[in-house]
């Protein structure tokens, strides 16, 4: 099936990455190729909500990427939610002012996070809690991503430039603030369209969900070699931490369920 060969597609081209970028061996004529990686992770979350939801899982991915780059679009022009910041203009087609690969690395992160959390959320027995644990689980997977992901790409690769410092290796605590909130808006939206469609409760696509599962682990490893490298110990380090519990609380999850 074409989406398997996308997926082989993906580790390919992520052995390379790992390699080239996190030794910094990558030459300025293949810097292309960081927009190619983002883009092909985003496209495995959109095929990951495709096969878990069909047809609302391709229209919550395109809703995902386009309301992501409105926003990032606000943040670059105004500095909302996240503060004052600028993309480097050699970061991939602009859309807006606002790299595309940024709302497919934001499709990349829902699909992640949804597929790690939903499990979770399920070992709380009353809906209501449900809601709470998926919805503040999922947005916290999403920052703490982040925590690592915003000091490599400003700092490092210098993807984008913050115009204000802040405490962490320079980047403001209002971005963290507008991921968390970001993300919180995206899986209540998502949870709301999965109830209301009576696909809450779908079981797990086999194939894919380990998947998903494993792309979060690599993107957070790819950058804890960059990172390392680079000499960014400390967002590694807690990085790291909050992931592994991340993943004890999920395979306690998929143990329960199984």
């Amino acid at each position: 099936m074409m989406d398997r060969v996308v997926f082989r597609f993906f580790i390919s081209w992520y052995v390379c990455g790992v390699i080239l970028v996190g030794f910094d061996l990558l030459p300025t004529w293949l810097e292309w190729a960081n927009a190619v990686f983002l883009i092909a992770a985003g496209l495995l979350g959109g095929i990951y909500f495709f096969r878990q939801y069909g047809t609302l899982g391709w229209l919550f991915s395109i809703g995902v990427v386009a309301s992501t780059i409105f926003v990032e679009w606000l943040g670059t022009e105004f500095g909302f939610l996240f503060g004052a910041y600028e993309y480097n203009p050699d970061f991939g087609l602009f859309l807006f002012g606002v790299p595309f690969t940024i709302g497919a690395a934001w499709l990349m992160v829902m699909a992640t996070t949804h597929a790690l959390v939903k499990p979770i959320a399920f070992m709380v027995s009353r809906s209501g809690l449900q809601v709470v644990v998926y919805v503040v689980g999922g947005a916290f997977a999403a920052v703490v991503m982040d925590l690592l992901i915003d000091p490599v790409a400003a700092n490092l690769q210098e993807y984008w430039v913050w115009e204000s410092e802040g405490f962490y290796y320079g980047v403001p605590f209002s971005n963290f603030v507008g991921w968390f909130l970001i993300a919180f808006v995206l899986h209540a939206l998502l949870y709301a369209l999965l109830r209301m469609s009576r696909q809450w409760h779908v079981n797990a696509d086999r194939y894919w969900q380990p998947r998903i599962v494993l792309l979060y682990v690599l993107m957070i490893s790819m950058f804890m070699v960059i990172a390392a490298a680079g000499g960014i110990f400390g967002a590694s380090a807690l990085t790291g931490v909050l992931t592994v519990g991340i993943l004890l609380l999920y395979a306690k999850a998929q143990g329960e369920s199984s």
